[in-house]
């Protein structure tokens, strides 16, 4: 009774001598397969040790690349760009400085260089939501048709900036073991902050070009030009500082703000130096008559050559402000009298050209007064100079103070520059979110995502496997089954029979 109530299926063997149907009964697969269930979860297991085991030795022997992720923070980065407002460069994070002053910091040599930078590769993180809207808005692009072309262009050209990065390293060109690739790459990630600071912080080059004058090479009126022109520069990099500081930052380094170093910087050039050039104008003092003559007719040509350019320019500027005709905006129905109005807007054009002509003429006023004072200078030397030894040997001590002062100033900038980058400016623009491990877990997550296929066939042969097994097994057990019955209907038929004859 059981047996007439399982489902069966119908397997029609055929050969040319008779046709025979197989009857196999679902219930007997699923018997068989109760049957030989301990032995596939035996096997199953045994597969799933042999594959842990292989993959583990194949991972950890052929040493698995190590990632870790760092983020940037800072104004423009959304937009692609590096706080210098060019584009972005991710691949800065591999650099050779980097890289050597990481393998200095370790001492270890440096052979190894060039193959840990073509083992570092630099990917970008795209958020999901991010993802989704790039897409949806390709395939707007992709299905737009000649009427709404010009929309689906500018949706496409929604781009989305990665600020979070994906840092891996493969060292498996390296002689590093584990241990030391991870100290290897971590000490890069860290190294690196210190180069971002250098190279959008403090203006080292600019540090260096003033330092670097020696003031002994000059003729004393030149030294003080050269000075002079030091401390502008100066000056200039500190004003631009204090207008980005919106916090009055004070150096916990130095104790100084910007404009405490702009103060100095400007009482150095008002007292200092101009007392040192009253002093070698007063007594026509100079190394070399002859050769300061011809600085000072040198300087004249090349500044009214200057002056001629500058006053070019500043008529071409004045022409264009007179000519130049502001944006109008017409505002509807905004009159008293229901008629539209009109009003005009200064556009950035309009300023920048006032501003242009502003600069020009405060760098003609400069030019014209530098020429002249070049012209009273060669004349007074014509005139007469002076090579007094003591009064040579008081304007040279008094240079070598100045000198020193300077020197001074720019480390105090420098260091108050840094300490401003760094706490303020910079102060999360770069970090570390997720450093490279060597971490159980790190090697355990590694090996797990190297096992996932391997292990899903392998498992999948040993089930495919085992149903097999008990399929044909089923196949065999209902085919004798049959067999017993028909044999037994025949012989029961043939008893029958003999009885009735």
């Amino acid at each position: 009774m059981d047996n007439q109530k399982e489902h069966n299926l119908n397997i029609t063997l055929q050969n040319e001598e008779e046709k025979d149907d197989v009857i196999i009964s679902i219930g007997t697969i699923f018997r068989k397969l109760k049957k030989y269930l301990l032995i596939w979860i035996v096997v199953a297991v045994i597969a799933f040790v042999a594959v842990l085991g292989s993959i583990s030795f194949t991972t950890i022997h052929r040493k698995p690349a190590l990632k870790a992720l760092v983020s940037f923070t800072f104004d423009g980065i959304e937009k692609g760009h590096d706080p210098a407002g060019q584009d972005f460069n991710k691949e800065m994070i591999k650099n050779p400085i980097v890289i050597e002053r990481a393998l200095t910091n370790l001492g270890m040599p440096l052979e190894e260089l060039d193959n840990i930078r073509n083992g570092i590769s630099i990917d970008g993180l795209i958020p999901a939501d991010a993802m989704d809207k790039i897409l949806t808005y390709k395939n707007v692009y992709e299905n737009a048709n000649s009427n709404n072309l010009q929309a689906a262009q500018a949706m496409l050209g929604v781009t989305y900036f990665p600020t979070e990065y994906t840092v891996t390293f493969n060292y498996s060109g390296t002689s590093f073991s584990r241990n030391t690739a991870v100290e290897v790459i971590n000490n890069i990630l860290e190294e690196f902050k210190r180069y971002f600071f250098e190279i959008y912080g403090y203006n080292e080059s600019l540090g260096n070009s003033v330092s670097a004058l020696d003031i002994s090479s000059y003729d004393y009126s030149e030294a003080i030009e050269v000075l002079e022109n030091s401390l502008n520069t100066m000056s200039t990099y500190l004003r631009q500082l204090s207008r980005e500081d919106k916090t009055r930052f004070r150096s916990s380094v130095t104790g100084y703000t910007f404009d405490d170093l702009y103060q100095s910087i400007d009482t150095i050039k008002s007292i200092d130096l101009d007392k040192i050039s009253s002093y070698v104008n007063v007594n026509n003092l100079t190394k070399d008559r002859d050769a300061s003559i011809a600085y000072y007719e040198y300087r004249i040509n090349t500044l009214t050559r200057r002056k001629t350019s500058i006053e070019e320019q500043l008529v071409s500027v004045r022409d264009s402000i007179k000519s130049y005709e502001k944006d109008q905006i017409i505002i509807f129905g905004n009159g008293t009298d229901g008629t539209d109005t009109q009003s005009t807007q200064t556009s950035q054009q309009y300023d920048d050209m006032i501003a242009q002509k502003l600069n020009l003429t405060n760098e003609l006023a400069t030019t014209k007064q530098n020429i002249n004072y070049y012209k009273e200078r060669s004349e007074a030397l014509k005139e007469d100079s002076s090579n007094d030894e003591k009064k040579i040997q008081q304007v040279d001590k008094q240079l070598d103070d100045v000198n020193n002062k300077v020197i001074d100033m720019i480390e105090s900038v420098k260091l108050t520059a840094d300490d401003y980058y760094e706490n303020v400016t910079f102060q999360n623009a770069y970090n570390v979110l997720v450093p490279a491990s060597n971490s159980m877990s790190s090697t355990i997550s590694v090996i797990k995502s190297n096992i996932k296929i391997p292990l899903v066939l392998a498992e999948g042969a040993v089930f495919a496997l085992y149903f097999l097994i008990a399929l044909i097994e089923a196949i065999r057990a209902d085919s004798s089954e049959r067999k017993k019955k028909k044999a037994s209907e025949q012989e029961s038929f043939s008893g029958e029979l003999a009885e009735n004859i």
